[in-house]
């Protein structure tokens, strides 16, 4: 079973592990290899403190989201960590072909053995011209016949078990198994755990019918949270890979030294948001510039809305906050994306977490 390199242990006082995901999010005035330096410092604090695992997310064509190649950026992670879990929250299996994922993540296994995840998800994560140009097609399947068949030809890839007069019988995903039945072969016996990603139904459906671990993106998608994990929990079948449902959701959060700080920073980060949800995607805003800036009445709706499900504040008040959404979801993970504008106020926030809960480690493991 797998089960063991994907079920978490709880540090300090945490109810739950506590994971990280990594939108290596641009801020004005910075460039991606700002952004990147930071990913290296939170991935490097996040493994002296006790966080579990360190997802980034594919996204394309967002200025403000410097993850478009997660299994490149965590091959680089990869080289500046020693334990901490490592993985894709997630790739968008549409856009790639079942083989390239296959091959990538075996290498990422190669480099990081033990230690990586494979998140997969049927968005996009970006807009339909963008999907169109990365798949070459105009044909934007997302339904419920394609992604189940991406997933089983990718399986079958990272497994290398596809059935005698399959097509792709003798096709082989390397690194990968094939290597440990070739004369003098020895091959590593760890094979990345699938992880299926969602924000409604489907894909904890999915997940729950073929024994997989799932995360849900509570933190875009709040009123499907609790559904959805429902779902998920009563559509379990005990497989290969788990014995029992493994959940985990996806929080914001931002924590601060002062309350006030906190909300500066989450409101210049919904301003990022209305831009988006607008067509107008950029770089991630001061909170100066968001301060500055008017918002329409229906902007401010959408952002009273949006900030609503960030837990921000101070230390205790963040604490407080995951607490009770544990309580809520029953969720046997917390992965926190901390968005802000400033890489330094993002590294301090997973600090200050770390420190509310008494996470093994002292202050922060590198500056960058």
């Amino acid at each position: 079973m797998l089960a063991n390199e994907i079920r978490g242990e709880a540090h300090g006082t945490a109810p739950v592990p506590l994971s990280v995901l990594d939108l290596v999010t641009v801020g004005a005035g910075r460039t991606a290899t700002d952004a990147l330096r930071t990913s290296v410092a939170m991935s490097r604090l996040a493994e002296a403190r006790g966080y579990h695992r360190y997802w980034v997310a594919e996204h394309h064509s967002m200025p403000g989201v410097a993850s478009s190649s997660p299994a490149v950026i965590l091959a680089h992670l990869a080289a500046h960590t020693e334990r901490i879990r490592l993985g894709s929250g997630g790739v968008m299996l549409p856009n790639h072909a079942p083989l390239v994922i296959a091959e990538q993540f075996g290498t990422l296994e190669a480099l990081a053995p033990g230690r990586i995840d494979l998140g997969l998800g049927r968005a996009p994560g970006t807009d339909g011209a963008t999907a169109a140009a990365l798949r070459r097609t105009d044909h934007l399947n997302e339904g419920a016949d394609d992604f189940p068949q991406q997933l089983a030809e990718l399986t079958r890839f990272l497994d290398d078990d596809f059935p005698d007069g399959h097509p792709y019988h003798r096709i082989h995903a390397v690194p990968g198994p094939v290597q440990a039945t070739s004369p003098g072969g020895v091959q590593s016996p760890h094979r990345p755990p699938i992880w299926l990603l969602g924000s409604s139904g489907f894909s904890a459906r999915l997940a729950g019918m073929l024994g997989l671990p799932f995360a849900f993106a509570h933190h875009f998608s709040a009123q499907n949270t609790v559904p959805a994990l429902d779902l998920y929990r009563e559509s379990f079948r005990p497989s290969t890979v788990l014995d029992a449902p493994y959940a985990l959701i996806g929080v914001a959060a931002l924590a601060t030294d002062e309350e006030r700080e906190a909300r500066r920073q989450v409101r210049a980060a919904a301003l990022n948001m209305v831009r988006l949800r607008t067509g107008r995607p950029g770089l991630v805003p001061t909170p100066e510039e968001a301060e500055a800036y008017e918002f329409s009445p229906m902007e401010e709706e959408f952002i009273g809305s949006w900030t609503a499900n960030v837990v921000h504040g101070t230390p205790d008040e963040v604490r407080s906050g995951l607490d009770d959404l544990h309580k809520r979801t029953g969720a046997d993970e917390l992965m926190i994306t901390s968005n802000a504008h400033s890489g330094d106020v993002r590294l301090r926030s997973y600090e200050l977490v770390a420190d509310a809960y008494g996470l093994p480690g002292g202050s922060s493991a590198s500056e960058g």
